[in-house]
């Protein structure tokens, strides 16, 4: 009979019963809690940061906040849609100042989009090849990316001087190009020398995205191209291109956004007063927010760029998915 009772105590133990059940339910709540608990930091952290500021900022463009209110901005009068309307009044000063710095920025976004992607493009493409030096090339390549944008951009600074600048020494001086040493940070050839720092420092991102992206192309397609007649120019249209579509689509938008944004490159290369020519929608919000002291309506031209950026992204994206689509299929 004790024999009897211990081998069913035995078996009971071993055997699950109703008493595992809730024993195991919360071992497995807990593994799948463990990801979302480990993320907790890093979404708390993403409130604080960016999402928190950004509905202040869209609460600060319904008020009349100037300098008057600056102690305690949230006893500002409500202002409704005030500020929005006079950022898009294009007939009065504001809305077609704000106007020319939205087109001087689309123009200036899209060259220096095209350029870096070009010049990032045709470097990694001419770097897949095996030859001496090839790993220190690379690296100097990469340089105008890694450097911080204050040094890098206050260096280029210095070269634009009119008087004893380096640009002007070369082209004026020993290349003869121009009939007098030329003024690069003032006037229409601001929008020059904006451009040039832009893709000096963003090429070596795109040179760096694409040639992570043409490690995936099999080197017997090359081979088999060779072998078929085709030459550098075919190779690179028909099998290059066509293979970094999907990595190109993200870098161009990536790059996009960074340039549309960029405040720092014409800050620290122009000042607080960018010239006409070279007046980023960046630079401008910061003029009308923290010079003209109106942050109600920096703030109003700033969720109007956000907004602006947010169509721009969703158009491109269903452009760029509804392309890829039969080729995935």
């Amino acid at each position: 009979m004790t024999t009897t009772v211990t081998e069913q105590a035995a078996v009971r133990k071993d055997s699950p019963g109703e008493a595992d059940g809730p024993r195991r339910r919360p071992g497995r709540i807990r593994r799948i809690g463990l990801p979302y608990l480990l993320l907790l930091p890093a979404l708390i952290l993403e409130l604080l940061v960016h999402l928190v500021p950004m509905v202040i900022g869209i609460v600060m463009s319904f008020k009349e906040l100037t300098q008057f209110y600056i102690r305690d901005w949230g006893t500002a009068p409500w202002a409704g849609l005030d500020n929005y309307a006079m950022s898009v009044d294009f007939n009065a000063p504001v809305g077609e100042a704000l106007l020319h710095s939205f087109l001087v920025t689309v123009a200036f976004t899209l060259l220096s989009v095209g350029l870096c992607w070009l010049i990032g493009t045709a470097a990694a493409i001419s770097m897949q090849d095996t030859f001496r030096g090839r790993g220190l090339l690379r690296a100097l390549f990469l340089v105008p990316y890694a450097l911080p944008v204050y040094a890098a951009v206050i260096t280029w600074v210095f070269m634009f001087q009119h008087d004893n600048g380096l640009v002007n020494h070369v082209l004026h001086d020993q290349l003869h190009l121009t009939d007098k040493p030329s003024f690069w940070l003032i006037g229409d050839n601001s929008f020059y020398a904006l451009l040039t720092v832009s893709v000096w420092k963003g090429w070596p991102f795109a040179f760096l995205i694409v040639m992570a992206g043409l490690q995936n192309i099999p080197r017997e397609l090359y081979e088999a191209a060779a072998l078929d007649g085709a030459g550098v120019w075919q190779q690179i249209r028909r099998i290059t291109l066509p293979s970094l579509s999907a990595v190109n689509q993200v870098l161009v938008l990536v790059l996009f956004l960074w340039t549309f944004n960029d405040f720092n490159t014409p800050y620290v290369l122009f000042g607080k007063a960018a010239p006409e020519a070279a007046d980023l929608v960046s630079v401008h919000i910061y003029q009308a927010s923290f010079v003209t002291w109106n942050f109600g309506a920096g703030s109003a031209m700033s969720v109007l760029l956000l907004l602006f950026l947010l169509i721009v992204t969703g158009v491109y994206l269903a452009v760029t998915s509804r392309g890829r689509r039969p080729a995935d299929a």
